[in-house]
């Protein structure tokens, strides 16, 4: 069951999901006094029931750790109905390989408790602002159901991307991706603009340059693996040594 806190949209509708009750209340009075209006539930089973049912909300601040359903469980299972809210996960965990398995679940930031609220706010700002820009920027072609670039289909309204015939799984993040390399074809991505996909524009990694070569490395990794499995010659994706990447064909090469 969902806790109304606040139903007055202004900057933006935020689900606060957190099995420690007195957590949630801090967050969202924060986030009201920033000009928020805030949903919350006291776990993961709640937030997909609240999520599936098809509210809006323009962002989630997601428990990492809570009884029952887990925050990565939730994420997984929201990219699997093809929920694509931008999610924050909130966690005491600080090490790279759990921030790294929150942005390949989906997941767009990743940031601990103990930092205080000035800097989840701006991560909140961040994001969203991304999101609105990434939507006014979007050319006739992007808006379209469907793109073709050669064997590639990307279904942006259901974000699926087809290849040779072949539905490739991928989470929302390996999507955006996906599209922004194939839609760029030819022209060398930098790690840096890749990463900006995923975060948003001018997010700082926690480990500067080699944190999000880190997390772009791995991303890639495991697009390119999922598109092996469906086509083992699949070689689309190429990578320019200390630099970043590119897509090699796009349509008429």
């Amino acid at each position: 069951m969902t806790q109304q806190v606040s139903v007055i949209p202004n900057r933006g509708r935020i689900l606060v999901v957190d099995d420690d009750a007195l957590f949630r209340e801090s967050v969202s009075t924060n986030l009201i006094d920033a000009g928020f209006s805030t949903e919350s539930v006291g776990d993961g089973l709640a937030a997909v029931g609240y999520l599936t049912d098809a509210p809006v909300v323009d962002l989630v601040l997601l428990d990492w750790k809570m009884p029952g359903l887990t925050g990565i469980d939730v994420l997984r299972r929201l990219r699997e109905q093809k929920i694509d809210v931008p999610v924050i996960f909130l966690t005491v965990l600080g090490a790279q390989i759990y921030e790294e398995a929150g942005l390949l679940g989906g997941a767009v930031d990743f940031v601990e408790k103990s930092r205080s609220f000035s800097i989840l706010l701006r991560r909140i700002e961040l994001i969203l602002s991304g999101q609105k820009a990434r939507k006014a920027s979007l050319s006739p072609q992007d808006n379209q159901d469907v793109v073709q670039l050669r064997d590639l289909s990307l279904r942006h309204a259901s974000r699926r991307a087809i290849w040779k015939g072949s539905d490739i799984d991928l989470s929302l993040t390996e999507f955006n991706i996906v599209a922004y390399l194939a839609e760029s074809a030819g022209r060398d991505i930098s790690y840096r603009e890749i990463y900006d996909v995923v975060r948003g524009e001018g997010f700082l990694a926690g480990d500067g340059e080699i944190g999000y070569r880190t997390n772009v490395r791995a991303f890639i990794k495991r697009i390119r693996q999922k598109f092996r499995d469906a086509d083992p010659e699949f070689s689309e994706i190429e990578n320019y040594p200390g630099f970043g990447y590119r897509w090699r064909h796009g349509n008429g090469e």
